[in-house]
């Protein structure tokens, strides 16, 4: 078995493109939620939640050659974006990415969003197909980031598409480091995008998940773990990750930012929205289980937690279970980024290796009083000193589903 570790990430946020813009936001405690109410209400009068976090740097498309950019919404725009600052930083060449030893395990929640609702309009409100581009079904189709990938930028490997609403990044990472420890890929580009969509944002209003309780003032929402907490704000972009064999790493000479020791994925198998705690206990002691650790070893978590009601006390729940009351620092990036959905993961991991690689922890934005079920923390409020090793990075979705990752600080034999 072979140890797996990241040799490159690459970011598109709300806060910016770029893995620097998403960062440099963190730090300076900077929150991309924004008002859409102008942006939204023409499409859907009766939404509760008129809060986003949009990307508001434009996407630059002279970046992707038109043979491809025909083939791409939103989300693989984004995806390819963040793709290439990945692959940048790992420096990996491209004869490697064309041997078949590199792979690609990218997702998403869906297809581009804007793109599906351009053809059903189309299809449903005009009734003709012919004014439809012949690529949307390329745009739509539900592995439309991983496909693209793969075609834009030449990997004959193993192409891979979990899609599992907001674990989906953190289970296309797994499926890759899989592959590389079974040893049949030696690079895997990793990662997840989501496009913000009013249809999307929409879905939560429904279940009465969003927040709507700050449109006229967005920045205080959301408020992971908070007593004033009312729901999720939506956002968008994409993280990727560049995962590679040790052996692999170490014959390029890459920079080593993290080791991957272990991941567990699972199901409550009792609610498609209800969240469980048992469950997500399960999912977190079955992940330190394969990285061989005790939960003292654990030095941080970075939390799911969203600002949703339930979501938020059952995951609170969980980590005192496993961990301890006041066990282990533990935070939130919801309340900078918004909810980005598929891309959540992976861009939350990102700014975990940013962090520790310049030593010190951001605080969960917007958490004032931890609410009922959720004081059993150590909850990190301000920006902290830190010099930690291991951590923890978990994500909860719809279904019930869970996804956690265990990493460490990369040392040599």
């Amino acid at each position: 078995m072979k140890r797996v570790v990241i040799t490159g990430v690459g970011a598109v946020s709300p806060l910016g493109i770029g893995t620097d813009r998403l960062f440099q936001g963190l730090v300076e405690d900077r929150s991309a939620v924004v008002n859409q109410r102008q942006e939204w209400q023409q499409e859907v009068s009766d939404l509760t939640s008129w809060v986003g976090a949009p990307l508001t740097e434009p996407l630059d498309p002279n970046r992707i050659p038109r043979k491809h950019r025909r083939f791409m919404g939103r989300v693989a725009a984004m995806a390819y974006v963040a793709s290439l600052e990945s692959l940048d930083k790992a420096r990996v060449p491209e004869e490697m990415l064309a041997s078949g030893r590199a792979g690609i395990s990218f997702a998403s929640t869906m297809g581009s969003v804007g793109a599906l609702d351009r053809f059903f309009r189309t299809c449903f409100e005009e009734r003709e197909i012919g004014r439809l581009p012949a690529g949307i079904f390329f745009r739509c189709m539900s592995h439309t980031c991983a496909a693209n990938l793969a075609h834009a930028l030449g990997i004959t490997g193993r192409v891979l598409s979990p899609n599992a609403a907001c674990a989906s990044s953190l289970q296309a990472i797994m499926c890759g480091a899989e592959a590389i420890k079974n040893g049949k890929q030696d690079v895997m580009l990793c990662g997840g995008a989501d496009e913000l969509h009013v249809t999307v944002v929409s879905s939560f209003d429904m279940v009465r998940a969003a927040s709507s309780h700050f449109n006229d003032r967005p920045q205080d929402t959301p408020r992971p773990f908070d007593e004033e907490r009312d729901g999720i704000v939506c956002g968008e972009g994409a993280g990727a990750l560049v995962l590679e064999s040790e052996q692999s790493a170490l014959a390029r000479e890459a920079e080593i930012l993290a080791e991957i020791t272990g991941w567990s994925t699972n199901t409550g198998g009792t609610h498609m929205a209800q969240p469980h705690t048992e469950s997500m206990t399960d999912c977190l002691r079955a992940a330190l289980h394969a990285a061989d650790l005790s939960p003292d070893a654990i030095d941080y978590v970075n939390a799911h937690a969203t600002g949703t009601l339930q979501g938020d006390q059952a995951e609170a729940e969980a980590l005192e279970a496993v961990f301890g009351e006041k066990g282990v620092p533990v935070s939130s990036f919801k309340g900078h980024l918004g909810h980005t959905l598929g891309a959540s993961g992976a861009l939350e991991l990102i700014a975990c290796l940013l962090m520790q690689k310049l030593r010190y922890l951001i605080p969960t934005r917007n958490l004032k009083t931890p609410g009922a079920g959720c004081g059993g923390l150590d909850h990190v409020t301000t920006l902290r000193p830190a010099e930690f090793d291991r951590f923890v990075k978990s994500s909860f979705a719809f279904g019930g589903i869970g996804s956690v990752l265990v990493l460490q600080r990369y040392r040599h034999g």
